[in-house]
């Protein structure tokens, strides 16, 4: 066994592009700065703000991100203004090196000189390091190419050409190819792929123009992003498109691949979201008190006892929970307060309970769900079984949207999709902020919401159109009116 293999075998982490890299340009930046501390009188501050700078100029300028083509060259530029920054970061932070002092100001560009030049080396050696442990099989990974001829077989021929790119393919996936004309074995159809990923052992996919209808691979593209394989597509039109520099996008003679987000959704980030949802409820909760107190001191006045309204809600996995309102009208019975869609224009309304559903004051108690972890702060909206079964009927994704918490607001709300809209347009934003879903989205959305409440009035964007399978109640999407 090689020393490198060895040692490879004793540091795994090796294998990973990005501390690697990291870690070479902090050693950059601290072997360029050792003659500048020789001369001026420059503390650690001003070094660790240098290495700030290279550092996020690099990430800025994802030079860390892992990729299938390393390039020294390529990253020239980019590596050229990272050591620029550097140097104007130590020279903010050094008090050694000012205007008064005109013998120092010599050591700036030849520190971003060093700089430069150490970054360029270290990655030339580093890339030649990962090249050669990705030809031995070390660095690489096994991957499975959805589709045949031309894309996928030529595709699936250049990376075997080329084992420095580190995807090794195992297999295509294609519905009635032939296997003889193809470079590796032929897996079957789509409907096998998931299962032969498991067998081969396999996470990394690549989606090239396969022969099913668009619809059935994309749910097959979801399923693999949700299970948290590295997919790759090839996207339409990638002859016109090549190296555009996009995040994520790269060129494999000729051919375009983009590299897909990795799902979110994991538990260091469900634990994060946590985190704020408990952080942010328990503050509203304990500020909106008074507010929630007179709003519901006014509800008992007009409506009578009981002024928290509890109706049963769909949650994450479908499993049902109790949300809490303030009542803004009393319902007739059980029935009606379950499969009643709206009563934004019923009569029996009075005045309190219009101002509340108009400012979403009624909404507050759902920050007591919150804490509880019945719903989240940012999510789809939860819904009542009746209707979770009339529209899961209708549209073919909305079961979709409980892969999460619900939410009290979410992507849908600050679009102004509530009320009477569209059901089909609500489940196409809520899967999407899923989809790609950050804990940074979670707290644009809330910034957006209070704007969103204070114009908007409820319902304003249409009216749902959905044929709902069992015959409707009055008052229902569907239905006919509300008899009054």
């Amino acid at each position: 066994m090689r020393l490198t293999d060895r040692l490879i075998d004793r540091l795994p982490w090796l294998r990973s592009q990005r501390p690697l890299l990291l870690l070479l340009d902090v050693v950059a930046v601290l072997v360029a700065a050792v003659p500048v501390v020789s001369t001026v009188d420059v503390g650690p501050l001003a070094i660790a703000a240098a290495t700030a700078a290279v550092f996020l100029t690099c990430h800025s300028a994802d030079l860390y991100r892992p990729r299938l083509v390393l390039s020294a060259l390529e990253d020239l530029p980019r590596l050229l203004l990272a050591a620029g920054l550097g140097a104007l970061a130590l020279v903010a932070a050094a008090p050694g090196i000012g205007v008064t002092a005109r013998s120092t100001w010599s050591v700036v560009p030849a520190f971003a000189a060093a700089v430069a030049v150490l970054l360029v080396v270290l990655r030339v050696a580093a890339y030649a390091s990962i090249h050669a442990l990705r030809r031995r099989g070390h660095a690489g990974h096994p991957v499975v190419i959805v589709g045949g001829e031309p894309v996928g077989s030529a595709l699936a021929a250049t990376l075997l050409d080329q084992p420095q790119l580190g995807l090794r393919p195992v297999g295509i996936i294609e519905r009635g190819a032939s296997a003889r004309r193809l470079p590796v074995p032929l897996l079957g159809g789509i409907d096998r792929l998931e299962q032969a990923m498991v067998d081969l052992g396999v996470h990394d996919v690549v989606f090239a123009f396969p022969a099913p209808p668009d619809a059935e691979t994309v749910a097959v593209v979801r399923r693999c992003v949700e299970r948290d394989h590295q997919v790759f597509v090839v996207p339409r039109f990638h002859e016109l498109m090549g190296a555009t520099g996009t995040r994520g996008t790269e060129v494999v003679q000729g051919v375009t691949l983009m590299r897909l987000r990795r799902w979110g959704h994991r538990p260091l980030a469900r634990w994060g979201k946590r985190t704020l949802d408990v952080v942010l409820a328990s503050a509203g909760l304990l500020v909106a008190s008074p507010v929630i107190a007179a709003c519901a001191l006014a509800s008992r006045i007009e409506t009578g006892p009981g002024v928290v309204f509890k109706q049963t809600r769909v949650g994450v996995g479908g499993k049902p929970f109790t949300l809490y309102k303030l009542r803004s009208l009393k319902p007739d019975d059980e029935t009606e307060s379950a499969t009643r869609w709206n009563i934004d224009g019923d009569d029996r309304i009075g005045p309190v309970g219009r101002f509340l559903r108009a400012s979403s004051l009624d909404e507050l108690p759902q920050l007591v769900n919150v804490i509880k972890g019945d719903m989240s702060l940012v999510g789809p909206r939860p819904e009542r079984p009746y209707f979770v079964d009339a529209f899961s009927q209708a549209e073919s994704r909305y079961a979709d949207r409980h892969r999460v918490p619900t939410g009290l607001t979410g992507l849908a709300q600050v679009h102004r999709l509530k009320g009477d809209t569209s059901i089909a347009e609500r489940t196409r934003v809520d899967n999407f902020y899923i989809e790609n879903w950050s804990l940074w989205s979670d707290v644009k959305i809330l910034c957006r919401t209070l704007p969103v409440v204070l114009r908007a009035p409820r319902g304003e964007v249409g009216a749902v159109r959905l044929p709902v399978a069992r015959a409707a109640r009055p008052g229902t999407p569907g239905g006919p009116p509300a008899q009054r």
